[in-house]
């Protein structure tokens, strides 16, 4: 069921919420063994939050489209009474005391918890393995990662744990996890949504956003959870940005107005490219049948003005420093902390020991770095203007799911992490062997409605989702 399904089976009397979450919980019981997408099942809550919704619906209480829903959270977002562990064994003892902003907010849109996912350790890495959750597995083929570092939700709402789920995109860790589980996810413009209680990896490129099976799920989602938070100053900038609702954004209109640029340069040259790149470009009939417009843009530049424009490794140390000293009674006090309690997975431990090397907050490499990126944004937004593209296209990941133990190679992640812009990951078809890849579309500062129109009447025609074989219908003995 999609949101807007069960929000009408709800209201109709043909479902409740109980109802639906016991089998969500059936489902995480029976199928997440093989999958490992949750670090945390928040059963018993999950029944009473679903209880208390149709206590208030029949009460003529209706908090909207999320009343009722089930949806996952990755373990970055902190939850009143609950285990904020990054994935990692070194904060197992540290238990939120208030939930973040966007917890907050879903809460109040009467969405239940059904429980956290696991990602990959401290949110520093794209295949989502951990010493707290071990290894996330897809659900389309389970030898295979699901991406990340949100990958423990992009397996779960896949494979139906819950109806959506939150993730975060620092770099592609929202959208890569869509793309290899065949969904669709959001990285807004920087500032769309509330930073604070996320466990951070670096400020200037966190974000926090959804993952869902349709455009609508996700704008539900995004409606329930964007805008201007007062602990967090970078919202700010979102104030006039935001529409009443993204459900006005999309409808049955064409896309006659709307120049797709394709970005040659993120296709990829090496052969293990190829076969993405074919099916990404299979798409663009199907864009041109909507009256889309479709231009190749080779952007020769590109890749130079690129490189060494993540800060990720200059300011994880002291973003999380600032964090965790929030919470007197953490477990861990520093990225030192971590390395000398030495539980951590080997998967980080080159990336965390990289970090810890950093000796400052402000140097002149990180203002170069912050030059550059700069200028990257200020060439992208040239480019698109000079030839009236409304967004890019391009792989998400160049190369598809990699097996679990091997590197994932062909991420894309950096043009919209650099430039603030945003991106959305939408399924793109299925590889030979049948799994899933995503393309980005990209647009200028705060055009998330433009990207959600050209999605949802993509999704439209051409009905992308396709559910995973590994975790069919309930029923029949399951």
């Amino acid at each position: 069921m999609t949101v807007d399904e069960f929000g009408r089976r709800l209201r109709g009397g043909k479902t409740s919420a109980v109802e639906t979450t016991a089998e969500c919980l059936h489902r995480i019981e029976v199928d997440d063994p093989k999958l490992n997408a949750f670090i945390l099942v928040m059963a018993d809550e999950a029944r009473r939050q679903a209880a208390e919704a149709d206590r208030e619906l029949a009460a003529g209480r209706d908090r909207g489209p999320l009343h009722g829903v089930p949806i996952s959270l990755k373990d970055l977002f902190d939850v009143a009474g609950t285990p904020t562990t990054a994935a990692s064994r070194v904060r197992e003892g540290h238990v939120a005391a208030a939930d973040s902003p966007i917890v907050a907010r879903l809460r109040q849109a009467g969405a239940v918890i059904v429980g956290k996912t696991n990602l990959h350790e401290l949110a520093y890495g794209i295949t989502s393995v951990s010493s707290a959750g071990g290894q996330t597995r897809n659900p389309y083929d389970p030898t295979r990662n699901p991406g990340g570092s949100s990958g423990g939700t992009g397996a779960a709402v896949a494979a139906s744990f819950a109806a959506a789920g939150m993730g975060t995109d620092t770099c592609g860790s929202i959208r890569n996890p869509s793309s290899q589980n065949n969904l669709f996810g959001l990285r807004g413009t920087i500032g769309l949504s509330s930073r604070d209680g996320i466990v951070p990896l670096a400020h200037s490129q966190d974000i926090g956003g959804p993952l869902a099976r349709t455009v609508t799920d996700l704008l539900l989602m995004l409606d329930a959870t964007v805008g201007v938070d007062p602990a967090d100053a970078i919202t700010r900038a979102s104030r006039n940005f935001i529409p009443p609702s993204y459900g006005g954004s999309v409808g049955d209109a064409g896309l006659g107005d709307v120049t797709i640029g394709v970005l040659l340069p993120l296709f990829g040259s090496a052969p293990e490219d190829v076969e993405v790149g074919e099916i990404v470009r299979e798409t663009f009939a199907a864009l041109r049948a909507l009256g889309a417009g479709i231009v190749e843009v080779r952007f020769p530049e590109l890749e130079e003005l690129l490189r060494d424009t993540s800060v990720i490794n200059a300011e994880f140390k002291f973003d999380l420093l600032d964090f965790l000293s929030q919470y007197p009674s953490a477990p861990v006090r520093s990225l030192a902390d971590i390395l000398q309690g030495g539980t951590y997975h080997a998967a980080v431990e080159t990336v965390l020991k990289r970090a810890a090397e950093v000796t400052a907050r402000d140097s002149e490499s990180y203002r170069t770095t912050l030059a550059r990126r700069e200028a990257a944004r200020k060439a992208v937004l040239e480019v698109m203007n000079e030839r009236g593209i409304t967004a890019f296209v391009y792989p998400t990941l160049r190369r598809k799911p990699a097996v679990i133990g091997q590197p994932q190679g062909g991420s894309n992640c950096q043009l919209s992490a650099a430039t603030g812009l945003p991106a959305i990951s939408v399924p793109a078809g299925f590889t030979r062997d049948d799994l899933p890849v995503g393309m980005d579309l990209l647009g200028g500062p705060w055009s998330e409605p433009t990207l959600l129109k050209v999605a949802y009447a993509y999704e439209r025609l051409v009905a992308p989702r396709r559910p995973p074989k590994t975790t069919p219908p309930l029923g029949a003995g399951r």
